[in-house]
């Protein structure tokens, strides 16, 4: 089974986190599929990797782009996997009907936003009923996760 951890966002935003944690999976030698809510935020994630840090960025592609299986982070809004990736981050809302072929699922989720949180509740309770393995981190005020669940 697929670990789904989900990573309530409460002292910085999805452009601050992100951005390490793919930094993290990149490190680890795997790949990542990152599915947004939609074709705005991709667009959006796709210009922010390129120049988040002036001495680094990410590498990474859309389906726009071509060459989707040779993409270390393909950014999408379908469920696809076809850059073989090891890891799924959902961001804005974005689902998933099944981790097939993944490790692990992050599910990133704006915790000052009311129907974020109610939408995550309701993803977390989904994916329990699939028994998948679960781990819910929150933001400590100083930015830091602690695993609550």
């Amino acid at each position: 089974m697929t670990e789904v951890w989900f990573y309530h966002l409460e002292s910085r935003t999805l452009d601050e986190v992100l951005p390490n944690l793919l930094e993290r999976t990149l490190a680890r030698g795997w790949r990542a599929v990152v599915r947004a809510g939609s074709a705005e935020r991709v667009a959006a994630l796709d210009t922010f990797l390129w120049s988040y840090r002036d001495t680094s960025f990410l590498p990474h592609g859309t389906l726009a782009d071509g060459n989707a299986p040779d993409q270390p982070i393909l950014l999408t809004t379908e469920a696809i996997r076809p850059n073989g990736a090891d890891v799924l981050f959902l961001v804005d809302g974005a689902g998933a009907d099944s981790f097939d072929g993944y490790v692990r699922c992050v599910d990133l989720f704006d915790g000052r936003d009311a129907d974020a949180l109610a939408m995550a509740r309701q993803r977390w309770k989904a994916v329990k009923a699939m028994g998948h393995e679960l781990a819910y981190w929150q933001q400590t005020p100083e930015g830091q996760w602690e695993r609550k669940a």
